[in-house]
């Protein structure tokens, strides 16, 4: 959100004119942030969310940069590769932003995270990155540090498990959405056991910020030529990912930080503006599905089935598979001859589904269920509940661009967020 004011002064004696001096409203103390991102996997969003975070790193105090889960090979050295060639363009970029981060003080923060999904419980064994994230947290100030989540939340989890104390001293913002099929583990061990958490949880507002693939203009597919093309090595390395269109999904957990009032997701800002949530979906089948069954989009689903007993020692184990939506999900045995899949989605429409098993005597399951393009909207016995300080999209019908619900709160800012990079890209050239 800028508050723009257009100042016409001229000055006759010198022939100088000043024209819209524009000035953004920015928070009043620089944050402390940590970026856990899945960069390097199969979406090269992060990248361009990445390198947006490098060109305005003089609005941070940057704490870590986490390489976590993705559905790929995201890994700390894309991190760092992303970091090399900014260290190229920074003499430009710090002729007109000099407290832009150094590069040795992002490497020096930047740690491996966990590889691959949380398994049952949702944590497992401390990583770099979730030792990293415990460190930041209990660090003695009196601002918080605000983990921005790009990918899964398994380093989260593993660190709110090793050490709780610190779950009083974060905020997050998780662009969640399909993020929270990838880490559905990790986000029911969060959401069951420390649901008091400050936690802006966006599954699809984010959504309104990437460009729109069929608009020419340069705030969407133009972008590239109109502001990108020709900036140096970071320019060169845009032009990589999705032939130079800005999707960036990202970038609005970082637009959040930058504007306006981040301790307040009520009020406006170019990250979006969110509402308190009081619970979070979760629906609970004890037999097939069919597709008048229908589901909250991004809740969270459990199919059980009911199979062979198995040994005490198989539970928690993946041991069934189900196949849903083009994509195949392992489940676990629960003990007492009880198997159980949990699902996400943010797919809309009636999904067929099977569940198999290479058990012996496992009843292949055939089912389907309908996804509804609502959240979190009803409430059933089976939800979780959440504290006053879990915030989530706008649920008005008034702020849905087009199926995004939530969109407007982000896109009304999109064409300024734009122009203000462009002038950073230009810096460059």
């Amino acid at each position: 959100m800028k508050a723009t004011t257009i100042l016409m002064l001229a000055a006759v004696q010198t022939g100088w004119v000043w024209s819209e001096a524009v000035a953004r409203t920015k928070p009043t103390v620089k944050p402390r942030i940590l970026i856990s991102t899945d960069i390097g996997g199969t979406d090269p969003d992060d990248n361009q969310s990445m390198a947006h975070f490098l060109m305005y790193s003089d609005e941070f105090d940057t704490e870590g940069i986490v390489s976590s889960p993705s559905y790929g090979t995201g890994s700390k050295e894309e991190i760092l590769r992303m970091i090399d060639i900014y260290e190229q363009d920074l003499p430009r970029l710090r002729l007109h932003a000099p407290g832009l981060a150094s590069p040795d003080s992002l490497r020096a923060v930047t740690k491996q995270g966990r590889r691959g999904a949380a398994p049952l419980c949702g944590y497992q064994t401390a990583t770099e990155g979730s030792d990293w994230i415990v460190r930041c947290a209990r660090r003695r100030d009196v601002r918080p540090l605000y983990i921005l989540v790009w990918g899964g939340l398994d380093d989260v989890a593993q660190a709110l498990h090793d050490a709780p104390d610190i779950a009083t001293k974060i905020r997050i913002y998780w662009i969640g959405g399909p993020n929270k099929k990838w880490s559905v583990n990790s986000y029911v061990y969060i959401v069951e056991n420390f649901p008091d958490l400050w936690i802006i949880e966006n599954n699809v507002s984010y959504r309104a910020f990437i460009s729109d693939g069929k608009n020419p203009d340069h705030y969407n597919c133009g972008f590239y030529n109109y502001a990108v093309n020709g900036a140096g090595n970071l320019g060169r390395d845009f032009g990589r990912y999705l032939e130079g269109r800005p999707k960036m999904g990202d970038t609005p957990s970082l637009l959040y930080m930058m504007d306006g009032d981040p301790a307040n997701p009520e009020k406006e800002s170019w990250g979006g503006r969110f509402e308190r949530c009081t619970h979070s979906p979760r629906t609970v089948f004890h037999r097939a599905a069919t597709p008048q069954d229908t589901v909250q989009n991004y809740a969270i689903i459990e199919f059980h089935v009911s199979g062979p007993q198995l040994a005490d020692s198989m539970i928690g184990r993946p041991c069934i598979t189900l196949d849903i939506a083009k994509q195949r999900w392992s489940g676990y045995y629960m003990g007492d001859g009880d198997y159980m899949v949990r699902y996400s989605t943010y797919t809309l429409g009636t999904l067929p589904y099977t569940i198999t098993s290479e058990i012996k005597g496992f009843p292949k399951q055939q089912g389907a269920v309908t996804i509804k393009n609502e959240w979190p909207e009803r409430k059933s016995n089976t939800d979780y509940a959440v504290g006053a300080q879990w915030y989530t999209d706008i649920a008005a019908p008034a702020m849905f661009h087009s199926y995004i619900q939530g969109g407007k709160t982000i896109l009304k800012w999109r064409d300024e967020v734009m122009d203000d990079w462009a002038k950073r890209w230009n810096w460059i050239k």
